[in-house]
């Protein structure tokens, strides 16, 4: 099997109740662990790559990965996804690149502008083959090269899906509904403790993606900052010499219900690096006199993999579904 679109994927997701995981990829362990997990699961992927992964690691080298792991798991669909491309240039690059599938982020723009270069990239795209992604609504957080400031984060109007939709030729649109970029989602003052003292984040505007889907019918959503920070990763990188107070993501739960809907695609990236830091950070502190990269990315693959299968069955609901 050959790198595919989500086309299909997005499809049987969007009928059968689930979404695909779409999981950041930087290095060589983190695509191992991504798709060692998926292929066991026999689930239906994406991997992306960031504007800052191709300054990281080089364009011909991640593809080269990702081919890599079509061949060693033939038996799932895997779709190579630019993620937050921020301009027409960047987009043109990765189609003709071997991307099967690519984001046009221009949800800082005006809703004209916004609209002006989606339906750009979508025409070149579609041209080669190749799908797209938009946005409307924009995130807060800092993720790679996308950092947003909580004021100015802004939710997207539902009254304005439509129009964007069938003026830009989209094929997917990620939306904003309370999901943020980055480990640190929320402060603390924006959300309450539960009896335990747990830091509980603002429920994410289901009101929003409901209106959305009402207006959109049968087109896929995406969730992009949908990382849930788990406090076992968060408490082991402290314990181990980190930093990280207040680290806080989005519930689990609330991720199930949206991929019930017609969220199609969930963006997973923050959840990795916690896993691999933890794992390297206490590796370091049992192993002081260690110092072959095998032996501290080894634990650290093992991380991604079991992130990754927990988000396929009980966040994404993918498993078994390639």
């Amino acid at each position: 099997m050959s790198l595919v679109t989500s086309t299909e994927m997005f499809k049987k997701a969007y009928d059968g109740g689930y979404a695909i995981g779409a999981f950041n990829v930087n290095n060589m362990e983190i695509v191992q662990g991504i798709t060692e997990a998926a292929g066991e699961l026999n689930a239906p992927l994406i991997l992306q790559v960031s504007k800052g992964a191709r300054a990281y690691a080089n364009h011909t080298y991640l593809v080269k990965l990702v081919e890599a792991a079509v061949i060693e798991n033939p038996n799932i669909p895997i779709v190579l996804h630019l993620d937050h491309g921020d301009s027409f240039e960047l987009c043109k690059d990765c189609i003709d690149g071997g991307f099967t599938s690519v984001m046009i982020d221009a949800s800082s723009k005006s809703f004209e502008d916004n609209i002006a270069v989606t339906k750009k990239v979508v025409e070149y795209a579609h041209d080669k083959g190749v799908v797209v992604e938009a946005e409307l609504g924009t995130l807060a957080g800092v993720e790679d090269h996308v950092k947003v400031a909580a004021d100015a984060a802004s939710y997207t109007k539902p009254e304005e899906v439509e129009e964007f939709v069938e003026k830009t030729g989209c094929d997917s649109l990620a939306i904003a509904i309370g999901t943020s970029h980055g480990a640190y989602k929320f402060t603390p003052e924006q959300c309450t403790r539960n009896e335990d003292g747990i830091l509980v984040p603002p429920p994410l505007r289901f009101d929003v993606l409901e209106e959305c889907i009402k207006r959109l019918p049968g087109f896929p959503i995406v969730l992009h900052g949908s990382s849930s920070v788990p406090q076992d990763y968060v408490e082991e990188v402290n314990k181990y010499g980190g930093n990280m107070p207040n680290a806080i993501g989005i519930p689990e739960d609330e991720l199930r219900k949206a991929a019930k809907l017609a969220v199609c695609k969930i963006n997973i990236d923050s959840d990795l690096r916690l896993g691999m830091t933890a794992k390297i950070r206490k590796h370091f502190a049992e192993h002081p006199d260690h110092f072959d990269p095998r032996q501290y990315l080894t634990p650290a693959r093992q991380s991604i993999k079991e992130t990754v299968a927990h988000k396929i069955v009980n966040v994404l609901g993918c498993d078994g579904k390639a």
